[in-house]
């Protein structure tokens, strides 16, 4: 720790930052009228072979997602009480696209506002891409068959999980959000081989627990932010680290080398090349 005072205060910056959540929407306050539920139900391309690419383009509100949709690629409802935020569907080839009604302009929410989609996804192979603005995110990816997996948010507080192993290797697991709580935990069954997290004033949990079936690379850079990387005991790990003004705290059997920190174990590996602007950095190995 290079400068304690400093990283405390910067801790206070990152708590208070990341828990501004609710955001008031002036030019929305009047306009709220009774709670609609659409059923959103997305059927099979014709042709079960190709890869799907599913958008889903969400403004604010609460987003949840699961697997579990037997008869249809996207099964689920949305509730909202505002008319413009009725969502669309559209479907081309194999491009399909649920977008929130007027998701340009609604980046924040209030109290006041509902808006939350509740959707299964199938076991269709699929690239999944959600585009987000101030949120709540609760997504369970296990047991889908995701060939990449692009999120783009904005504020919010977010929880992504693979409880169970992903079905076809990942390509490419690609994150990036802003003002944030974010936890990504059991990434290891998400069976990718390259993962980018890219974040800027925050609180980010990324857990590697699961069964990682190959090695993979993980890329990350975050600003003024408070990190938390963990790795099971087992899984060989080499982790570098820049950033001048980040405190290093390791909990478990790390090794220290300079700036890179190892862990040994056999089987595949996990090569973490983390770049931090400032704040602290939790390396925990349960």
């Amino acid at each position: 720790m290079r400068n304690p005072i400093l990283l405390a205060i910067i801790s206070i910056v990152i708590i208070s930052m990341a828990c501004s959540f609710t955001i008031n929407l002036p030019e929305f306050r009047g306009r709220t009228g009774e709670t609609v539920t659409d059923d959103i139900n997305v059927q099979f391309l014709d042709d079960p072979e190709e890869i799907v690419d599913l958008e889903l383009v969400f403004g604010a509100g609460e987003l949840i997602l699961e697997p579990g949709a037997i008869d249809a690629l996207v099964i689920g409802t949305a509730e909202y009480n505002i008319k413009e935020f009725k969502p669309e569907v559209t479907r081309s080839d194999n491009k399909v696209q649920i977008k929130q009604g007027e998701s340009e302009r609604f980046t924040t929410i209030d109290t006041t506002i509902k808006n939350k989609w509740n959707l299964a996804l199938s076991g269709t192979p699929m690239n999944l891409s959600i585009s987000a603005g101030a949120y709540k995110g609760t997504f369970e990816l296990g047991g889908l068959c995701l060939v990449n997996l692009h999120v783009t948010e904005g504020a919010s507080e977010t929880t992504l999980s693979f409880s169970n192993p992903n079905l076809v290797e990942m390509k490419s697991l690609h994150y990036k959000t802003g003002a944030s709580s974010a936890h990504l935990l059991n990434l290891a069954h998400a069976n990718f081989e390259i993962m980018e997290f890219m974040g800027g004033v925050g609180s980010y949990t990324l857990d590697f627990s699961g069964e990682l079936q190959r090695d993979a690379t993980v890329k990350i850079d975050v600003g003024l932010s408070n990190l938390v990387i963990a790795v099971p005991r087992g899984i060989p790990t080499r982790l570098m680290v820049e950033g001048a003004l980040t405190n290093i705290n390791t909990k478990g059997d790390w090794q220290r080398s300079g700036n890179e920190y190892v862990l040994t174990g056999s089987g595949p590996t996990i090569i973490f090349n983390i770049s931090m602007g400032a704040g602290n950095l939790e390396l925990e190995h349960p």
